[in-house]
């Protein structure tokens, strides 16, 4: 142990006590950003020790890494872990290039585990403030959707009666007329009728007001199907496709016309975004509880921007007249209602891997 004087402990007493709140000042800069603030916490760090011009303070946390300078080949140190929810996530150091005539305080020791501490819990802090801020735009999302859902049911309702008498009578029409363009324009009105009724469909799925006819069944028949029935799709699109299980004889109770929906519209979205010649990807496996579908494509991907709008009824951004921008939120209003999750991820190197959860159960 080094013995130093009174005089010079009171000294590195009072760079300590400067120290402190020094940093203390730092963290209450909220408008700050979190990297800035851990860079001021550094040099000010490297400030209370002894020797601080041949001082250099090192941080490691999480993602984050800085040092007050380079560090030199060969170095005496002190550290202290930083821990984030009582796991260990990173350190703090100090170090001094090797050399006799420097050497470290037990009270700098004392220093740095309670800066360290200091540090994990303003980054705990920030992370709890960040969850509850998802948290309320979850919150805000789920009672938009809420509320756009039953208005939306009672859109739907409302135009099934009319939607049907058009349809029926212009096949009326068509069917005792003998007038050629008279039978183009009735066959026009007929496939505008038919696209709404379809329009209607995807509403109602969407508001969950499309009964359900939960079974257990086989898993593996369902998407075998639903792709062979998208064939021309692949064909037209030249993309193929590759299927994998890690379970052939999987069985989940769920509602097979609605998991062929989901199938259809994902895998009609990959194929829409999929260059030529490439593959999309279906692997399904499952876990105790739950089975997953992930379809990747090779496409451009998702910009981070609009991955939180994606599954939002009537956006899209196909062109107009290509799509109605219900697909994906017919998707999420099927899966919700079998207690299950979709998330849209990064595939490697280019495009994106929709990832589904159902339980095996409901």
């Amino acid at each position: 142990m080094v013995e130093i004087s009174t005089e010079e402990k009171l000294k590195e007493r009072l760079k300590e006590l400067t120290c402190l709140y020094d940093i203390s000042k730092t963290i209450a800069q909220k408008e700050l950003p979190s990297e800035l603030i851990l860079k001021e916490i550094c040099e000010n760090l490297k400030i209370a020790w002894r020797f601080s011009s041949e001082s250099i303070v090192e941080l490691k946390i999480n993602n984050f890494y800085y040092t007050t300078s380079d560090l030199p080949q060969e170095a005496m140190f002190q550290i202290s872990e930083i821990d984030l929810f009582d796991k260990q996530s990173g350190f703090v150091k100090v170090l001094y290039p090797v050399n006799d005539a420097f050497y470290f305080l037990d009270e700098e020791q004392r220093l740095l585990n309670k800066v360290a501490s200091e540090i994990g819990a303003y980054i705990e802090k920030n992370i709890h403030k960040e969850k509850e801020k998802q948290f309320q735009r979850s919150v805000e999302r789920v009672d938009r959707l809420s509320i756009l859902g039953e208005i939306t049911a009672g859109i739907a309702h409302e135009l099934n009666t009319p939607l049907g008498n058009i349809l029926g009578f212009a096949e009326l029409i068509k069917e005792q007329n003998i007038e050629k363009q008279v039978s183009q324009d009735v066959s026009k009105i007929i496939n505008a009728a038919i696209y709404s009724r379809e329009i209607v469909k995807k509403l109602m799925f969407f508001s969950c007001e499309m009964p359900q006819n939960m079974e257990v069944v086989l898993i593996k028949p369902i998407i075998v199907d639903a792709l062979s029935l998208l064939g021309p799709s692949f064909k037209k699109a030249e993309v193929s496709f590759q299927l994998s299980f890690d379970n052939p004889d999987l069985k989940a109770q769920i509602d097979n016309i609605q998991l062929t929906q989901v199938l259809f519209n994902i895998v009609l979205n990959s194929i829409y975004v999929a260059p030529k010649n490439t593959v999309i990807t279906v692997e399904v496996y499952s876990d105790a509880t739950d089975f997953y579908i992930e379809i990747g494509d090779e496409g451009t991907g998702i910009p981070e921007e609009i991955k939180s709008k994606i599954f939002e009824p009537f956006f899209t951004t196909k062109p107009i007249g290509e799509g109605s921008g219900l697909g994906l939120s017919v998707v999420h209003g099927i899966i919700k209602s079998h207690r299950g999750d979709i998330i849209a991820l990064n595939n490697q190197p280019n495009g994106t891997v929709f990832q589904v959860r159902l339980p095996l159960n409901s």
